[in-house]
């Protein structure tokens, strides 16, 4: 079945102008242009935009949606059960915050009571997704599943105040990073402060600590380019190189 671009906006429920921006973009192009100038679009065109728009759904950029679909390894049906996976795991996050505001209703009405670490179980699984959906499967092939499944059940166990000094930890880390990196010398002891910092930041989520491991997570900031904007842009470029060689530093001088 063939559709003119206003017939499969209306079937998609996206505009006429969206559209012609995926066709501007190269992201979606017609089948054809009919005789009287207007798009038409088949069912390769159908499916394609559902992939996009799941895509989309999952917060994915248009520019590596473009990449994904075009690259000679896409698999449809994979690429549908990856689709169907990652928005199980979205409603399952819905899910926890409706139950979580529900408890919290009940809980302000008087109608029962609720821990501080209830308060935040929802969000708590809001951070486990989407670290799982941007770091997940390096994490898994680097450490194996048993390890990140231990990592992801601490953080749901955490209090609120275990959660708060996590969050404060990383932040002094920070700060120390960019303070370091002023002295431009990964063994200054400032360096050895933060990489002491991110060390007790990293065991709130690890079970062990291992120096082997830390300096493995470290290189991971530099191999991986999501990792090392993460520290980069948080500071300035360079900041994942510099802390990657201050717990090298660190771990060396670790028992």
């Amino acid at each position: 079945m063939e559709y003119t671009i206003q017939k499969l906006g209306q079937l998609a429920g996206i505009s006429t102008r969206t559209l012609r921006y995926y066709d501007e973009i190269g992201i979606l192009k017609p089948a054809r242009i009919n005789s009287s100038g207007y798009r038409i679009y088949g069912q390769t065109e159908v499916d394609r935009l559902q992939h996009i728009l799941f895509y989309r759904e999952l917060g994915i950029t248009l520019e590596n949606i473009k990449q994904i679909l075009e690259a000679p390894t896409f698999d449809r049906a994979k690429a549908l059960r990856e689709h169907r996976e990652q928005l199980l795991d979205k409603r399952l996050q819905l899910e926890l915050l409706i139950a979580n505001v529900e408890k919290t209703i009940a809980f302000t009405e008087g109608r029962m009571t609720m821990t501080d670490q209830e308060k935040f179980v929802g969000f708590k699984q809001a951070l486990i997704e989407e670290n799982e959906k941007k770091y997940g499967r390096e994490i898994r092939e680097k450490y194996g599943e048993e390890v990140v499944n231990q990592s992801n059940e601490k953080l749901k166990q955490m209090s609120k105040e275990e959660f708060e000094a996590v969050k404060r930890l990383e932040n002094d880390m920070f700060e120390a990073l960019a303070e370091a990196m002023k002295t431009g010398d990964p063994a200054s002891d400032m360096a050895q402060k933060a990489a002491a910092l991110h060390r007790q930041w990293l065991c709130f989520y690890w079970n062990d600590y291992s120096k082997e491991a830390h300096a493995g997570l470290a290189q991971m900031y530099i191999d991986d380019e999501r990792f090392k904007a993460y520290y980069d842009d948080a500071l300035q470029p360079g900041a994942a190189e510099f802390l990657r060689d201050a717990i090298h530093v660190y771990a060396g001088n670790t028992e």
